[in-house]
Formats: structure tokens, C-alpha cells, sequence
């Protein structure tokens, strides 16, 4: 039996949600456990390279190791987790509603510092994506043969396309498919670290006197200046480790109600995960002489230090005969691997959610605020994932080149944030007494990942990091020609406004020799049905042009409106009740214009939905129900030579309702409302 292109549609992307349904808020927010699952796995899985990246570099120039450093890393790695995971802690509280580095910046740094941010966050997403997904293909494919390496690329590509499919179905739905894959790496890992660090808590001892003696080794070749920067040096190009500690406070606004108490319960199971998994791990590689694989990330005979440690710590394992150990490894390996993709959601989660943010104050395109008919912000899921295919495309999925990418982008995001808070607590130093109890975190963090940012853009800027600073810089100034073009149009609708002040004013006052239209419109008289927004010129504009080009058609109109719910309506029942006010008042305004200026009978109709063109489809087919000679129209700005910009950063609604009403057989108009070069 055939199928509908709608039912079909549904079928892979689910059914459409009821913005109006007071229960809508409680299906699609999440609970601290489910956040921890959907923003936490991505700090949790970078236990599967932050803290390779950071033991490998425990040599010196001349490739002497140093490996027994590692206590000292894992500590000040475990440390670094729970410094970070506070301070946003303490940001989640100052900002309830969400917004992460980009709001933190442009409220306490300004605009500049905000849409820095704010693009670091973007290219940073779109690389959590790319390494997430890059890292858990190495996990999984070091259990596969050689020979079935080739296909690791197309592995990476398919599995972007299918995530970018569960996240247009809905940030629920795809977080509740993946827990079960976030408690099994929970559980192996936890079975990995105790079953090696606890045997040797026997022989600590041994442990201390290893690394004093290497520690003795070290000073009598180097100085103690060249070991701190040795160690910082490693400690730092680990950044990788922490990348994933920000996705929460970026995710506030999808977690259930009370909003600020779920956000910290989730910082704490993610800095507690991740900072005993990854110090954890580190302390792993030393205690069983886990060392680098001496292959490039790129040679299919390449092994993740992470795979290494597990065969070593349960390969030989056999109970009763059963290779259990080998189970085991393929178990942990298969879990790391499947949490790397599940890691890939915080930048389909967030990214979008930063995007729609920065939307909302022009600095991309409007419209990827909107939202789509499951409530998801389709828009910006498409680019995430369009971006994240032609970075693993230009890296081909290079682990190495990634993590370099990703970690310059995280800390400047972090410095930012931290240099936000602390000046605020230092302004705020005269007004309350508990300042001195709140700025040290800010200041400690503000000092680490300014330090780990300056390291690793000097250490790796040839290596990957001057592409990350190019794409950040160039999201930039994309962004400032986004906002100018905008400002450019708000000026001149100012202008058309003031230039119909006079008529604009006291719509409830008729016009000097009209008599005020009738209150009932009547069904068998020619209707205008206008398309309107906000009451201003260019509403008012359109209607007088209906009026001139059709003089004595219409002597009665009909307003419709949507009121359309995005990112930023999108924080409550009671958010939905005042956008719907809002509308409804800006409505009888033209209502009182159209019966007062024109003496026309008017009426207006409106409802509140995610997809604007769905939404005015259907009640444009309610109205001509019931009034069979409407005629719609609609107004659109046009530009003397509209290019490729002005489509992108102007939507298209009238000419796709336009399109839905033409082959409904209803007639559409589209007046232009000129707006000079």
C-alpha cells in the first residue's frame, strides 16, 4: 500500500507538536539524569581522547619520557574538571534561562565580546560533532580487521546523517534511545579503573617511590622551569578533556522545571563522571605501562591508547574456558565508541540553541530561531550537521588535527566567561558583601584557561589551530554583515513608519469625512484577507495599496496573523499566553485603523504555532469557509537588486503560503513594499 509524502514524513521525523498543550513543557524537557545522558556525554566521552592527548606529550624535545608525571596530570586534571564545572555552576545561577558563553559575554562583556563568543561556540559545536564521531569510529574500527578499515570514512558520514535525523525528531527522543549506551561505558569504565587502581593501592608506596626517583631523574637534566613547562605543556594540550563541561549551561532551557536545580545536579554528575573517568584513566595508563601507539591516527594499524589499556588490563582473561576478557575489551571499546556518537548530541542540542540565541539579536539570519513543527530548531540541526560532514571531509577524520581544532575554540569560550563573572563580582564588589566568597573561582578558571588556550594556539597553530581561528574569525564577520544588513532594513522601516506617523496614531480615531465601518462583516460581500505582523507601516503600507490598486473591491477586511513560537517564546506556558496577547492586541489595532481610516468592516483571526506557513495555510482555508469571495493578500519587502543575501536573510513566507493557496485554487496577491538601496 503507497504511502503519503506527509505520512511518510511523520513516519521518520514523528508526529507534530501542540505548542498550546500546557503539558508540552513537561514531554520535551529533561530530567538531571537525562541531561547528564544528552549534554553530559559529551564531557564524559572525552575521557576517550583528552587524556591520550595529554600523557603522549609527557616527553621532552629529544623524546624522553617523563610518564611518571602522569600523578601529577591526573590530579591537576581532576582538579582543573571540578574548578570549571563550579564556575558554571555559578553561571547557571546568574542566568536561568540558558544561553551559556554567548549570553554570559554579551550581558557582562558586550556585544563584541557576545558574538565572539558566540561563534566560537558555533565552530565549536560543529567540531564536537566531528570529533565525537571521528574518535568513536577509531574506537569501534580498532576491533574490526584490517581490511574492513576502508569503510571507517563512510561509517562517519552515515552515522551524521542519522543523528541529524533523531534530532529533528526531538531532543527527547534521541536522548532516550542512547541512555542505555551512556550507562554501559559508565559501567565498564568504572569497572576498568577500580580493577587496576585498586590492586595497586597495596603497593602505593612502590608508585611514590617511582616517582620521586624519576622526578630526581628530571631535575638532574633539566631545570625545574623546563619541567613546569614540560608539565604544562602536557596538562594543557589535554584541554580536550574539559571541552564538554559548558554544553550544560548552554542546555538549561531544555531541562524540566525547577530549571536552575536540574542544571546544577546535572554539573555535578557531569564533573564527578568526568573528572574520576579521566584522571582515572591517566593514572590507568601508568600503573600498567600503557604507552602511545607508535602510528599516526590516520594508519588503519593505529590503536587508541584507551584499547591498549583495556587489552591489557582483561585480555587474558578466561572463566571456565570462555574468553571473557575478550568480551570484556569489545564490550568497553564498543561503549566508548557508541558514547563518542552519542557526544555528537551536544552539538546538535546546543549548537542550534546558540544559534537561535544569536539569531534573535540579528547576528545570523532570523530564521534559524524558528522552530519546527516537533518543536526542534530544524534550521540550525541541518547546518550543524552540513558542517560537521565537511570538516571530517577536510580532516578526513584525523583525531589528532581535531582535538587541536576543538580545544582553542572551548577556552576561549571559557576565558571569556570567566573574565565576564569576575568583572562582574568586582563591580559588584560595593554592593555585596559576598563577593570575595564567589570571584576566586571565577579568577582560578579565568588563570587555567587563559594558560591552556595560549598553550595550545602557540604549541599546535600550525598543526590545525590557525583553520580554527580562520573559521571562527571569518563566522565573525559574516555575523557583523548579518547585523548591519539588518540594521540597514530596521532604519528604513523606521523611516516608512514615521512617514505614516500621522495615519499610524490613534488608530481608534476616525479620519475627517469617514464614517466608521460596520462591526459585523458580511459573508457575501468581496473580503481582503491581509497577511499582517506587528502593527506598523508596513502593514498599513499593504492595506492602502489594496485600497489603491482595487478601488471600491473591498469594503471589508479580515487580518490574520501567527503568532510564531521561537527559541525565544519558547520558555513556558505563560511565554505562550503573553505572545498571544501581544498579537491579538497589535490586531485590533489594524481592526481600529480599517474601520476608522478606510470606514471598512473588519475583524481579525490569529493563533499561536511553530511553522508559520502550516499555520496560515490553515486559517486562510478557515476564512474563505466562511466568506467565498476573500481575495488574501500579503506584503514583502523587495530590494532594487535583491541578491542571494536578501533571500537568506529575509523569509520567504508569503510566496510559500502563496504557493499551498494557488493550488488550493485560492487566490494570493503579494504587494511589494520598496525598500531603496
Amino acid at each position: 500500500m503507497s504511502m503519503s509524502p506527509r505520512t511518510l514524513r511523520q513516519r521518520i521525523f514523528g508526529r507534530p507538536r501542540d505548542v498550546r498543550d500546557p503539558k508540552i513543557f513537561h514531554h520535551v524537557s529533561l530530567i538531571a539524569f537525562f541531561a547528564w545522558v544528552g549534554l553530559g556525554a559529551d564531557g564524559l566521552s572525552s575521557s576517550a581522547y583528552g587524556p591520550e592527548e595529554a600523557f603522549k606529550h609527557l616527553v621532552d624535545d629529544r623524546g624522553g619520557p617523563h610518564y611518571h608525571l602522569a600523578v601529577f596530570l591526573a590530579i591537576a586534571t581532576a582538579l582543573t574538571v571540578f574548578i570549571i564545572s563550579y564556575a558554571y555552576s555559578r553561571i547557571i545561577e546568574h542566568f536561568p534561562h540558558g544561553g551559556g558563553g554567548y549570553l554570559v559575554a554579551t550581558k557582562l562583556l558586550g556585544q563584541h565580546a557576545g558574538v565572539i563568543s558566540g561563534c566560537a561556540l558555533l565552530v565549536d559545536y560543529v567540531l564536537t560533532i566531528s570529533i565525537s564521531i571521528a574518535s568513536g569510529a577509531n574506537a569501534v574500527f580498532a576491533l574490526l580487521p584490517e581490511r574492513l578499515q576502508q569503510g571507517r570514512f563512510a561509517a562517519e558520514v552515515l552515522l551524521i546523517l542519522i543523528l541529524v535525523v533523531m534530532n529533528l525528531r526531538g531532543v527527547k527522543e534521541s536522548v532516550l534511545v542512547l541512555t542505555p549506551i551512556f550507562l554501559a561505558f559508565v559501567v565498564t569504565h568504572v569497572v576498568l579503573i577500580l580493577g587496576i587502581v585498586a590492586p595497586h593501592m597495596r603497593a602505593l608506596g612502590a608508585v611514590a617511590h617511582d616517582v620521586r626517583g624519576g622526578l630526581a631523574s628530571d631535575l638532574s637534566s633539566m631545570s625545574r622551569f623546563a619541567l613546569l613547562l614540560l608539565f604544562a605543556r602536557a596538562y594543557s594540550l589535554g584541554g580536550g578533556t574539559y571541552t564538554g563541561i559548558e554544553a550544560v549551561s548552554n542546555g538549561i532551557q531544555i531541562m524540566r522545571e525547577p530549571r536552575v536545580q536540574t542544571g546544577k545536579r546535572t554539573m555535578r554528575l557531569m564533573a564527578a563522571s568526568l573528572a574520576l573517568t579521566a584522571g582515572g584513566i591517566i593514572l590507568c595508563y601508568l600503573l600498567l605501562g600503557v604507552r602511545p601507539s607508535p602510528f599516526d591516527p590516520a594508519d588503519p594499524r593505529y590503536e587508541p591508547m584507551n584499547a591498549i589499556l583495556a587489552r591489557a588490563f582483561a585480555g587474558a582473561w578466561h572463566l571456565h574456558g570462555l574468553a571473557v576478557g575478550k568480551w570484556f575489551v569489545v564490550l568497553t571499546l564498543v561503549s566508548e565508541g557508541a558514547l563518542l556518537f552519542v557526544a555528537a548530541q551536544a552539538g546538535f542540542i546546543d549548537g542550534p540553541r546558540v544559534m537561535a540565541n544569536m539569531a534573535l539579536d540579528s547576528w545570523v539570519p532570523h530564521k534559524f530561531a524558528a522552530l519546527s513543527e516537533r518543536l526542534t530548531m530544524r534550521n540550525g540541526v541541518y547546518l550543524m550537521g552540513g558542517a560537521a560532514l565537511a570538516t571530517l571531509l577536510y580532516t578526513r577524520g584525523n583525531v589528532d588535527t581535531l582535538v587541536v581544532m576543538y580545544s582553542i575554540n572551548v577556552f576561549l569560550t571559557f576565558s571569556l566567561s570567566e573574565l565576564g563573572m569576575s568583572r562582574f563580582w568586582i563591580r559588584s564588589r560595593r554592593t555585596d558583601p559576598s563577593w570575595k566568597q564567589h570571584i576566586w573561582v571565577h579568577l582560578t578558571g579565568l588563570s587555567l584557561c587563559t594558560t591552556i588556550l595560549i598553550i595550545t594556539v602557540l604549541e599546535k597553530f600550525m598543526e590545525g589551530g590557525w583553520l580554527t581561528l580562520l573559521a571562527t574569525s571569518g563566522s565573525i564577520a559574516l555575523c557583523y554583515g548579518v547585523r548591519r544588513h539588518y540594521r540597514t532594513v530596521g532604519r528604513k522601516v523606521m523611516a516608512l513608519n514615521q512617514e505614516l506617523a500621522p495615519l499610524l496614531e490613534r488608530p481608534d480615531q476616525a479620519r475627517e469625512g469617514i464614517q466608521p465601518g460596520p462591526a459585523e462583516l458580511d459573508p457575501q460581500r468581496p473580503t481582503a484577507v491581509l497577511l499582517a505582523g506587528g502593527y506598523s507601516g508596513l502593514g498599513v503600507h499593504t492595506l492602502l495599496q489594496i485600497d489603491r490598486l482595487f478601488p471600491h473591491q473591498f469594503q471589508q477586511v479580515i487580518f490574520i496573523s501567527v503568532g510564531v513560537v521561537d527559541s525565544g517564546a519558547f520558555k513556558g506556558v505563560d511565554e505562550i499566553g503573553r505572545l498571544e496577547a501581544s498579537i491579538r492586541s497589535q490586531l485590533e489595532q489594524y481592526v481600529a485603523f480599517a474601520r476608522n481610516k478606510l470606514g471598512w468592516a473588519a475583524d481579525y483571526d490569529t493563533v499561536v504555532g511553530a511553522e508559520a506557513v502550516a499555520e496560515i495555510e490553515r486559517l486562510c482555508r478557515e476564512v474563505h469557509l466562511r466568506f467565498p469571495r476573500s481575495m488574501f493578500f500579503a506584503g514583502k519587502l523587495v530590494f532594487r537588486e535583491p541578491t542571494w543575501w536578501d533571500r537568506l536573510l529575509h523569509n520567504e513566507t508569503a510566496h510559500s503560503v502563496q504557493r499551498r493557496l494557488e493550488f488550493d485554487g485560492l487566490p494570493m496577491v503579494i504587494l511589494p513594499v520598496r525598500m531603496l538601496n
